[in-house]
């Protein structure tokens, strides 16, 4: 299978790793990969097909390389650009002078921006799949999801090993004991299920005024959801994520020295607004979290294995 190329140069340096970290599920994610030569690998659905795609930022050259294989190639590469934040505008974003650890942040990670992905379907199944469970139990969910029920990835991406996510179409065909023993409970699989049914109309909410109103119309997407998917697949740099176990406790540590819940959290981003996740992510970025006494949360041992 013969590559499809492209070499993009940014009006800025691109950092890879940072910009597309949200895409990668652990460590063990099939679905992306980074190799030793610094290349990130990636396994696409997009609106034209199956992608892999594989990026290599060349900071001697200032460009962005890249290249990519099957029916979604060309897609992928027509939207590289805005998958690495080229559509996304910091302008008017400054911390306030109270804000010196965001001040801190924002200095340390200057070119970082928010990336498009343009497929809403790549973002919202392991959005719904990370409800209200610990990172660990739903990293292996995805893992298991990608490996038992998605497909290999096109040209040289199926010879890394990596997978393909399962579409729509595949996740309705999932019977319920199986994602029992992914493990995903009955709440998160029938809110997929539904997701699955209405994928096409919610594709089209890329773009609209009313995208958050029209995710959040499926039952069992809410809030945080509806923000995790629009951060990706639409590059929202405003929708942050409330509703997190850590997210709003961790901006206000940062923000007023004092751990908030979310209705405080949000008073306090008031004034960033039109980048509110930008606030939550470049502080992310810079390790800023609240302080955690006592054990991590494990994971529920009563799903089957």
């Amino acid at each position: 299978m013969t590559a499809a190329t492209r070499t993009w140069t940014p009006a800025w340096p691109c950092p890879v790793a940072s910009l597309w970290s949200t895409w990668r599920r652990g460590s063990g994610d099939p679905t992306y990969r980074v190799d030793d030569a610094g290349r990130h690998w990636r396994a696409l659905h997009t609106p034209t097909g199956p992608a892999t795609l594989c990026v290599l930022a060349r900071a001697r050259l200032g460009d962005v390389e890249a290249e990519a294989w099957g029916e979604g190639a060309a897609w992928a590469l027509d939207q590289l650009p805005s998958m690495l934040g080229a559509d996304d505008d910091p302008g008017g974003f400054a911390p306030l002078p109270e804000h010196p650890v965001l001040a801190q942040a924002w200095h340390a990670h200057p070119h970082w921006r928010v990336g498009r992905g343009g497929v809403v379907w790549q973002a919202l199944l392991p959005a719904v799949i990370e409800q209200k469970v610990t990172g660990q139990e739903a990293f292996t969910a995805q893992r298991r999801l990608a490996r038992r029920h998605g497909t290999p990835a096109p040209g040289p991406g199926a010879d890394l090993g990596l997978r393909l996510s399962p579409t729509a179409e595949e996740v309705r065909r999932i019977p319920s004991w199986e994602w029992l023993r992914l493990p995903v409970d009955s709440a998160r699989s029938a809110t997929l299920q539904q997701a699955a049914r209405a994928a096409s109309g919610l594709e089209r909410t890329l773009g609209a005024p009313d995208a958050d109103a029209r995710l959040r119309s499926v039952p069992g997407i809410g809030a945080w959801t509806s923000a995790e998917v629009r951060q990706r697949a639409h590059g929202d740099a405003d929708a942050v994520s409330l509703g997190d176990y850590h997210v709003a406790r961790s901006i206000g540590w940062a923000l007023i020295g004092e751990q908030t819940d979310d209705d405080a959290a949000a008073e306090l981003l008031e004034a960033y607004a039109g980048h509110r996740y930008r606030v939550q992510r470049l502080l992310e970025l810079a390790g800023v979290r609240h302080p955690q006494h006592g054990p991590r949360m494990a994971p529920r041992a009563h799903l089957p294995r």
